[in-house]
């Protein structure tokens, strides 16, 4: 362990950084990036984080647009936020450990756990920056998570 971190940590948190980049990018909720790129794209960017991460950031996301055929949507959570507007990095470091969380408690495989968690109620909940939702502590997201409600 390099860090504060395992790298396979860190190789999540880059990850969902990404996809947070990628659905600013083409204004689609983050589901839509997750399974425009499938359960083999998640896969070959959560292993090769370690690489990509030395990538420019615009070079890989347009690279996965384009593989990945992600069309423009018209989300844009951005543009409704009356707060601080948190980074891509900030959204990478609460979805992954949320993505964690919750692949420790299932005993189901990251990728698997992080699909799941990208479908489900809680990202639409995090990513509305005028809510408290995506700054609370990690165990309040994941408790909400499992009872399908903010608690």
């Amino acid at each position: 362990m390099n860090g504060r971190e395992s790298s396979k940590l860190n190789d999540l948190f880059f990850l969902c950084s990404l996809i947070e980049y990628v659905g600013r990018a083409t204004k689609n909720e983050r589901k839509v990036v997750v399974n425009a790129m499938g359960r083999n794209g998640l896969r070959h960017y959560y292993d090769l984080a370690e690489v990509y991460h030395c990538e420019n950031i615009d070079k890989v996301t347009s690279e996965i647009i384009n593989k990945y055929n992600i069309p423009t949507g018209t989300y844009n959570n951005i543009a409704a936020t009356t707060e601080r507007v948190p980074s891509h990095w900030e959204i990478g470091k609460v979805m992954q450990r949320l993505v964690h969380t919750a692949a420790q408690h299932s005993k189901k495989g990251t990728i698997d756990t992080l699909i799941k968690v990208y479908n489900s109620w809680i990202v639409p909940k995090i990513d509305n920056y005028n809510s408290s939702m995506y700054y609370e502590n990690t165990s309040y997201q994941y408790a909400s998570l499992r009872a399908g409600r903010a608690l």
